[in-house]
């Protein structure tokens, strides 16, 4: 089935984007998983049209139930990759959906990286994204830092490339589902090791480990990280998406709108950018 419109994220703007492509009669799919920003947040009572302080849960609910009463079909499944071949192929783990176009919606990734070494080996066997570098990883030792359905999915990318795939949890407990032939380490992480390019990875135990490269997988990809995938245009120094007024990203059909393109982070100009996304949407595909 190939849809219209398929919205990563169920938060304001991915809810926002859906309410207008679905009253333009375009078949649109929203696809989320796991709790968004906007479910943690407490009191609001700065959001127009409410009458008494809210939690950030309801408001999220009742977005949702707005959506779906118009008839948009939303999955909760977790995007680990996004590809573009004549239209785009958007994939979780298990399914894989099609689509004309694509809204990223997901927010702004608030994972951080506290591992020593990390950050002044990036470039130097640190990597952000296993479909870009596992060419240069042919036939080494490598480790991907991540528990969850991200993780996995960016170790199976480098299993039939690598010489060894290791998933290092950091503490955490693996992700469930396995692959035969990709190593589970759920020691918490002390430190990277290496002077020209990443040698060893050290654990709180005292232990080590021998890699040539380390692929970071933290949480849930990001609206950044499967960008980034596709060759989409990223701040330098913010990791946010570049988008224009009508937020078009450099790849045309792929809108991003929310967080994960910086500026204030309060759901009003969330719920405006879905908008303007969802618009975009439109037009694109009456041309």
């Amino acid at each position: 089935m190939l849809y219209d419109v398929i919205i990563i994220g169920s938060g304001p703007a991915g809810i926002s984007a859906s309410l207008y492509t679905k009253r333009a009669n375009l078949k649109t799919l929203i696809i989320a998983k796991g709790k968004g920003t906007l479910e943690k947040v407490g009191n609001i009572e700065n959001y127009y049209g409410l009458e008494e302080k809210t939690d950030g849960k309801k408001l999220q609910e009742i977005g949702k139930k707005q959506a779906e009463n118009l008839g948009v079909e939303i999955k909760e499944e977790e995007v680990v990759q996004i590809e573009y071949q004549n239209h785009f192929i958007v994939s979780t783990l298990n399914h894989t959906y099609e689509a004309k176009t694509v809204i990223l919606a997901t927010g702004s990734a608030r994972k951080k990286v506290d591992i020593k070494g990390i950050k002044e080996l990036e470039g130097k066997g640190v990597s952000y994204c296993a479909i870009c570098d596992a060419f240069f990883f042919k036939g080494k030792e490598v480790a991907v830092l991540g528990s969850k359905e991200y993780a996995l999915h960016e170790a199976q990318i480098l299993l039939p490339i690598a010489k060894s795939v290791t998933m290092l949890t950091n503490g955490e407990e693996a992700i469930q589902k396995r692959t035969e032939g990709i190593e589970i380490e759920e020691k918490k992480v002390r430190e990277l090791r290496g002077i020209e390019h990443v040698e060893e990875v050290t654990f709180e135990d005292n232990t080590s480990k021998k890699i040539e490269g380390l692929f970071v997988a933290l949480g849930t990809a990001s609206s950044s990280d499967l960008a980034r995938k596709l060759g989409v245009k990223l701040d330098k120094n913010t990791n946010h998406i570049i988008v224009n007024d009508k937020m078009e990203t450099n790849l045309p059909g792929l809108y991003a709108c929310g967080d994960c393109v910086g500026g204030t982070l309060q759901i009003a100009k969330a719920v405006y950018e879905g908008m303007v996304a969802g618009m975009s949407a439109i037009e694109y595909l009456k041309k």
